[in-house]
Order: C-alpha cells, then sequence, then structure tokens
C-alpha cells in the first residue's frame, strides 16, 4: 500500500527513473546532507589554516591534510546524499564510463590540471609561500594551491592564476626552495683605463651598505668580476648573496643595487662612460695639463673655489624593499633552512 501524499508530503514522487523513484522527502534530505557537509569542510579547512600558521616545520603535511580533507567531506557528502535520495550508486559506473568519454574529448585539461595539482602538494618543489618566476616572467609568491589553478600574489599586490598544468609541465624557478639565499649578477660599466681595485673597492662597500647584503662567509661573499669589453666601456658584475626575505622583491633588488652603485662610482670620482668624443689638450701657448685649461678658461685656476661635493641620493629600490604588502605572505612551508 503507497503512502498517501496529503498525510506525508515527503512522500510525494517527483521524479521516476526506471526502478528508481525520487520524493521530495529524499531530494530535501540530500539537499541537508550536501549543505552539511560543506559547512563541516569548512571548518575543518578553518581549523587545519590556523593550526599551520602556528606550526612552520609542519605546515606542508597540513597542507595537504587540509586540501584533502576538504575534497574528501565534499565527495563523500555528495555521495551520502545520492543514496539518500534513492540513486543506486552501482548504476554511476555508465556515468563515469560517460564522464571518462568526455573527458577524453574536451575535459582533459581539467583533468591534467587537477592531477598537476595533486602532484604539486605531494611533491612540494612548488609549495605555498615559496616565491617562483615562471617561464613567462610572471613571479609572485605562491599564496594557493586549488584543485585546478595555483594563486601566485605578485610584488605590485596582483594576483595571477596559473594552472597546474603550467608549474608542472614548463620551467619554473623557485627562488626560495628550501629556504636558502640565492646568488644575484649586477652589471655595471666604467669607462677604459679606471683604476679596477678602486672599482672594486667602491662596488663592494656599496654593496655592503645595502640593508638586506647578506654578511660574507668562507662560501658565500660579494664580489666584483670584470666580464668584458665594450664599446669605450669595461663591463663589470657585483656578484653578491642577498637575504631571503629580499629574494622575494627581484626588481627591486636589482634597482636598489644599480642606484648604490651608481651612487659609489660617482662618489670615488670613477668615470661611468657616454656617448662623446674626447678631445687631449696637452699644450697650449707653453703651457700644458691644468695650467693649459686655465689659460683657455676651460677650468677654475687654483685658488678659486672648487666644486660643491653632491650629497648623497636617496635610493628610492631600497625603501621599497621595507614596504609591506597588505596581504601578508604565507610562510614558506619547505621547512626550517639547510645547514651548510
Amino acid at each position: 500500500m503507497s503512502p498517501n501524499p496529503l498525510t506525508r508530503p515527503d512522500a510525494i514522487e517527483l521524479v521516476k527513473l526506471g526502478k528508481t523513484t525520487i520524493t521530495l522527502g529524499g531530494v530535501a534530505a540530500a539537499i541537508v546532507i550536501v549543505v552539511a557537509s560543506i559547512y563541516l569542510s569548512r571548518l575543518v579547512t578553518s581549523g587545519l589554516r590556523r593550526l599551520r600558521e602556528r606550526s612552520v616545520g609542519a605546515a606542508p603535511s597540513l597542507y595537504i591534510v587540509e586540501r584533502l580533507s576538504t575534497y574528501g567531506l565534499r565527495v563523500i557528502g555528495l555521495l551520502m546524499a545520492l543514496s539518500v535520495m534513492g540513486v543506486n550508486l552501482t548504476s554511476l559506473a555508465v556515468f563515469a564510463g560517460a564522464l571518462g568519454v568526455g573527458a577524453g574529448l574536451g575535459l582533459q585539461g581539467l583533468v591534467k590540471d587537477f592531477a598537476s595539482g595533486i602532484s604539486l602538494m605531494f611533491e612540494r618543489l612548488v609549495a605555498v609561500g615559496d616565491f617562483v618566476e615562471l617561464q613567462n616572467g610572471a613571479r609572485g609568491v605562491v599564496h594557493e594551491i586549488g584543485p585546478r589553478s595555483t594563486r601566485l600574489r605578485t610584488n605590485d599586490s596582483t594576483d595571477v592564476i596559473v594552472p597546474n598544468s603550467v608549474l608542472v609541465n614548463e620551467q619554473v624557478i623557485n627562488w626560495t626552495l628550501h629556504h636558502t639565499s640565492r646568488r644575484i649578477r649586477v652589471p655595471f660599466v666604467t669607462a677604459f683605463g679606471v683604476d679596477k681595485e678602486k672599482v672594486r673597492e667602491a662596488v663592494l662597500k656599496a654593496a655592503h651598505s645595502v640593508s638586506f647584503t647578506a654578511p660574507d662567509d668562507a662560501n658565500r661573499k660579494a664580489q666584483v668580476w670584470l666580464v668584458g669589453w665594450g664599446e669605450s666601456t669595461l663591463k663589470f658584475e657585483l656578484v653578491v648573496w642577498p637575504t631571503v626575505d629580499s629574494v622575494r622583491r627581484p626588481a627591486a633588488i636589482f634597482a636598489a643595487y644599480t642606484w648604490a652603485i651608481d651612487d659609489a662610482l660617482r662618489g670615488a670620482g670613477i668615470e661611468i662612460p657616454f656617448p662623446q668624443r674626447d678631445v687631449r689638450l696637452r699644450g697650449v701657448l707653453g703651457e700644458e695639463g691644468d695650467d693649459a685649461r686655465a689659460a683657455l678658461r676651460l677650468e677654475p685656476r687654483a685658488g678659486r673655489k672648487a666644486k660643491a661635493k653632491a650629497a648623497p641620493s636617496r635610493n628610492d629600490a631600497a625603501e621599497d624593499l621595507k614596504r609591506e604588502d597588505p596581504e601578508e605572505p604565507p610562510l614558506p612551508t619547505q621547512g626550517p633552512p639547510a645547514k651548510g
């Protein structure tokens, strides 16, 4: 004997698919289960996130547990909802087969990104808190690794959404892997004939005056290399080890060192070349050198006031490294710094 819909509204039949009857009560129960599973997954995620922020050493494992718990609770809730509605789960094998065909035809990209996201979480070569540089030049801190894409936060406070498959299949530079510092090279040039030792001393002094330069030790120290010759120029490179935190802002690092080098070269009286033609004046009316220039009134005679020394200039790029992002980047999840 079938129940009376007037006395039991939950027994009202909505859809009948073969031997499966979906009732109003089943749909209502399924909705409650889905909502409860979503709410429970958010509670678990929130709790694990707070625990991860306090436990830096266990952060990688907690992040994996957080992601898998979110996915698992919602999938379980969906399966329970289908069961309560009266859907025979064994019949889902047909749906799974159809989904496989669909993935082969048009959803392969989505499946590829999802599998790449799982790979990223377990391999931990790119983890939340790392500063990475992509092949297309995009750079930023990894803030979130989702099921399909990863969110990078750039130094300009913009978010870049990157498909997970890009991080797995393309070249990615991880500047903070294992939380160790990296060496960078800052090119600069001088004129021919300069005292190379004087250049080295001035530039090294400038590099160590920058607050984010790591102290020298036996294995890692700032150096100045002569790397080649150009048109009327000597080509140098400042080879330096910045601190780990400053590596997250590479553009500001290069600008800050370039500014400091320029100040140092000018302060030491080292000529910085630019396109020009020099006329060498060796003798005029029996005078030579400074006396010859003075005779032509090209230079002030001895006893006149010397030019005022230029005041130190402000290094805006160095100041930019002290700027804080309104959205604080997450802590690196690679564990303690490597020894040695």
